[in-house]
């Protein structure tokens, strides 16, 4: 089982950035994509971005799209998440998730919140105006 652990997180102005991270211990596997989701209160947890296990392949919501910016260094087992102009409606506890499929050194990265495990405890954000 692997564990995952976001960190990160805090209260920034609008128009700031922020870097999340998630770093994974236990039975880490880097063959798998990875993804970062998003939970507003009051709100359904959502796709924010996902990065395929080499880090060749992202894809992003479009609310996000030009603004935050997801890498991974698989070496450290760690996932990023840049978030830059940040808006207040990106304030959200932010998860980051192991694609558990078994899409192993795949290039698809799926947006599909039932496709992904081992989720962390998340990191809360908060944008303020």
């Amino acid at each position: 089982q692997v564990q995952l652990v976001e960190s990160g997180g805090g209260l920034v102005q609008a128009g700031g950035s922020l870097r999340l991270s998630c770093a994974a211990s236990g039975r880490t596997d880097s063959r798998n994509g990875m993804g970062w989701f998003r939970q507003a209160p009051g709100k359904e947890r959502e796709f924010v971005a996902g990065i395929s296990w080499s880090g060749g392949t992202t894809n992003y919501a479009d609310s996000v799209k030009g603004r935050f910016t997801i890498s991974r260094d698989n070496a450290k087992n760690t996932v990023y998440l840049q978030m830059n102009s940040l808006k207040p409606e990106d304030t959200a506890v932010y998860y980051c998730a192991a694609d558990k499929t078994g899409r192993y050194y795949s290039r698809y990265v799926s947006r599909r919140i039932g496709d992904y495990g081992s989720w962390g405890q998340g990191t809360q954000v908060t944008v303020s105006s």
